[in-house]
């Protein structure tokens, strides 16, 4: 869980909250587990921050940011662009021994993740970061591709960004959609991630299977290949049970009809139990079909 005390006393003059029936576009299912997610808007060179709340989630705060010296959209190593889409913090880096350049501390992304090595993005080395203090504002377009912040929001922030938990939405454009499209696109993924979960705990295959898109592919291996290495592997230890717990539900920035769930899932088994953090990316097709298209742990 995130801790938000010491931030809220921080952020407190700056406290703002949406219209009521306005909810950022990304922002589909947010667990209470999730404590804060961060949008990072590169239009406007913003990092807005949102907390969860019982009737959704909250605007708290923004803070000016830095992005890459050649914008957005990165695509591949040295490139000094931004990527755009859904990452998470992987771990928090003592700077003190590294260059002043990046500030009292800094937060690594999990840049290139599953969807971007499924669309061929290569790279690596993308935190969010302060800067080199007393060296004034730096321009917008001035990092190689990091998120870089003034020193004093990133140490507001610190204490609520939690590795391998706190989400970060990278988009050219904030986007808002009203509350009850986002109930309508929430609603359409858990019955798309129920029916995958239901599936293989009953061992119905084929409905299991049919929830994959054809161009589905995993570690090297095609979709058919990996239908038949997953039948085996159900066939050989079916579950007892299945759940999904502290389910996170977003939209791409970037990609129009790409959504990511996030969930930790146990599956019980006979001798044991296994648990994991497990992701699914999902596609809208033509016929308006939800389809998984990547899928990864973590």
């Amino acid at each position: 869980m995130s801790r938000l005390p010491l931030l809220l006393l921080v952020l407190a003059p700056l406290m703002l909250r949406a219209e009521q029936g306005d909810v950022p576009a990304y922002l589909l299912q947010i667990p209470a587990s999730v404590g804060t997610v961060l949008i990072a808007e590169t239009q406007t060179s913003t990092l807005h921050l949102f907390v969860h709340g019982d009737d959704g989630p909250q605007r708290y705060g923004d803070s000016y940011m830095s992005v890459g010296q050649n914008g957005v959209g990165k695509q591949r190593a040295w490139d000094r662009r931004t990527p755009l889409g859904i990452y998470f913090i992987n771990e928090q880096l003592d700077t003190s021994k590294l260059h002043e350049r990046y500030g009292p501390t800094a937060f690594p992304l999990d840049y290139p993740n599953i969807w971007d090595r499924t669309n061929r993005r290569s790279g690596s080395g993308i935190w969010i970061h302060g800067v080199t203090p007393n060296a004034g504002r730096r321009p917008p377009l001035d990092t190689d591709g990091c998120i870089a912040l003034p020193n004093h929001e990133l140490l507001a922030l610190e204490q609520s960004l939690v590795p391998l938990e706190t989400p970060v939405v990278i988009t050219r454009q904030m986007a808002w959609l009203g509350a009850e499209q986002v109930a309508k696109i929430r609603e359409e993924l858990r019955r798309a991630l129920d029916a995958w979960a239901s599936s293989h705990e009953s061992g119905d295959l084929h409905q299991y299977l049919s929830l994959y898109a054809d161009d589905f592919s995993y570690r090297g291996m095609g979709r058919d290949e990996w239908a038949k290495f997953r039948t085996q592997s159900i066939t050989r230890a079916p579950p007892h049970r299945i759940e999904l717990n502290d389910v996170l539900l977003l939209a791409d920035p970037e990609d129009a009809g790409i959504y990511l769930s996030r969930f930790r899932q146990a599956i019980a088994y006979d001798d044991r139990t296994i648990a994991t953090v497990k992701r699914l990316y999902w596609r809208r097709s033509a016929d308006g079909k939800l389809k998984i298209v990547a899928e990864d742990n973590g």
